[in-house]
Order: structure tokens, then sequence, then C-alpha cells
């Protein structure tokens, strides 16, 4: 199971204090301390996690996160100085899985690390057991290789735009609140709030949908939550 994480910030006494902290538990941990640089490591290497700062010198972290939505679905969490949701949300709208406003306590950082990888593993044994292709209407979700394909093109999803459709996918017409898919995907011990959810699953419409407006497979049942119809 890759246990490599990816810490950028400008800060090096901050990063010096992550990399010595998720050392100690056993995970690899590559450093960047500017945009450019992050951008280039997470275009050449394999990581489980990214912890982004959002003020880097040079590429701003939410501008790295546009990016890397590009080409990969890597876990971005983003590391913030400022508390105001709309900077949170901001976040989300350009691909950020999580954010931690700073100052951060280290043992909550490594506390959402390693449950993105406990999340990871768990997915990794699941699929191996459960069917790898699930075909519904246009659409095909290759669970093994995490990768969805809508009228045969691929589309690319952040990680928590995938899992909230796999798991919608895997269990079609059962309604998840707000509360449950937040939950459910991104952990009991997320400080995010139900507006995260809604955000991801507009972005998610907006990428499967012919018409995200009128949508055919992500629905909404007014006052409940979200369900699948396939």
């Amino acid at each position: 199971m890759n246990r490599r994480v990816l810490v950028v910030d400008d800060e090096k006494i901050i990063v010096k204090g992550l990399k010595y902290s998720l050392e100690q538990d056993d995970i690899e941990v590559d450093v960047a301390y500017d945009g450019i640089e992050a951008l280039e490591k997470i275009e050449n290497n394999t990581y489980c996690v990214v912890l982004l700062d959002i003020m880097l010198p040079g590429m701003t972290g939410t501008e790295v996160c546009q990016r890397v939505r590009e080409f990969s679905d890597v876990p971005i969490i983003m590391l913030t100085a400022k508390s105001d949701d709309m900077d949170k949300i901001l976040g989300f709208e350009n691909g950020a899985d999580d954010y931690i406003t700073k100052p951060f306590n280290m043992l909550e950082v490594k506390a959402r690390i390693k449950a993105i990888i406990r999340r990871n593993e768990g997915l990794n044994k699941k699929r191996g057991s459960d069917m790898s292709l699930i075909r519904t209407g246009d659409i095909v979700l290759d669970r093994e290789n995490r990768r969805l394909y809508v009228k045969d093109n691929e589309i690319n999803l952040t990680a928590k735009e995938y899992d909230v459709l796999e798991l919608l996918v895997t269990n079609p017409g059962k309604v998840y609140s707000r509360d449950a898919l937040l939950k459910i995907v991104w952990g009991s011990d997320s400080k995010g709030d139900v507006r995260t959810v809604d955000v991801n699953i507009r972005r998610l419409r907006e990428k499967i949908e012919v018409n995200a407006s009128e949508p055919k497979y992500v629905q909404t049942k007014w006052g409940v939550g979200y369900f699948y119809r396939g």
C-alpha cells in the first residue's frame, strides 16, 4: 500500500515538523516549498495524500490543486491560515478533498492522513473481492483502477467525487442524507460541513450528466438527500 505523502509549504519549520512527525509512523515524506516544485513532484510521483498550503510562491495552492485535477485524483488536504467559509468552498470548487486551518494540531494532521490510508486499504481489499466493472447506462465504473468512463470517454474525478459516485452507484435507489455522505466519504473525523457534499455533488453532475440542472443519474430527493438512478 502506498504510504508516501507530499508536504507543500513555504514555511520550512512547518515542513520540517510535519516530515519528522509523519516519518515516526513509517510514512514516507517528500517536501516542496513552492507551487511549481509541488506540481512537478505530483506529476512525476505517486502519493497517497498531498498536504498543500494555499499561500505559496510561484503558484498558489489553489492553482496547483486546479492543475493537478487535470490529471490526478490524489487526495488533497489544503493547509490554510484563513478560516473564512468562502476560502474553504473555493478550495473544494478547485478539487480539494479536505482542509486544515492553521495553526493546526500535529496529531490532527496525522489522524487525517492515516484515516485516508486506512480507507484506501479498505477500498483496495473490497475491490479485490467485488465486481470490478460496473456498467449502468452510459457509465462504466472501473473500481479496480478507480476510473470512470461516460460514453467511452474517461472522466477525471477527484478522489472524493469518485468515492461519492462509487457509493451511490453500488447502492442504486438508496437515499443518502448529506450528513450520511459526509460521514461515510469524508470520515467521522472530518471537519467539513454538508456544503462540502453539495459542492462535490454539483461538480460530479457537471462531469457525468448531459444536463447538470436536470440530472439523469445523481438524483435529489428533496428534503432527504441524494441517490443514484441507473
